[in-house]
């Protein structure tokens, strides 16, 4: 019996690139084409949907389990509300930006409208073109 050497697993945009590619196999066929399988001693080869299912959802960016603090601790949630301060100040808090994956340093350009205010992130090709 000759052994097949196995993939490593796919993960994200090569994930989701190859099952496009695979668009006309079954589901099984797509997760062992990926790597998503595991070949028992006897030769027989399981494939691991469950594993293929998760890499998908990752690979998708969709948080299911929540997200949480890198501390392991559930912090606050965004409420998506925000209210004026004393001193008349907006604080947008740490659950927002971590929520948009910002970093220190991070440049936006503030709009202003009747009753709302807009916030465009500014990236290195609009502040090149600036210059």
């Amino acid at each position: 019996m000759t052994k097949k050497k196995k993939i490593e697993p796919l993960t994200g945009e090569a994930l989701l690139k190859k099952v496009k590619e695979l668009d006309t196999l079954s589901k099984e066929e797509k997760a062992k084409a990926c790597g998503y399988y595991t070949q028992t001693k006897s030769g027989v080869e399981r494939v691991n949907m469950m594993k293929f299912l998760n890499a998908l959802i990752d690979a998708e960016g969709i948080e299911l389990d929540g997200k949480q603090n890198g501390n392991g601790r559930g912090g606050r949630s965004a409420s998506y509300r925000i209210s004026v301060q004393s001193n008349g100040n907006l604080l947008i808090g740490s659950a927002y930006t971590k929520q948009m994956d910002l970093q220190p340093g991070d440049e936006f350009e503030i709009s202003l409208g009747r009753k709302h205010i807009h916030l465009r992130q500014i990236d290195l090709q609009d502040q090149e073109a600036a210059s």
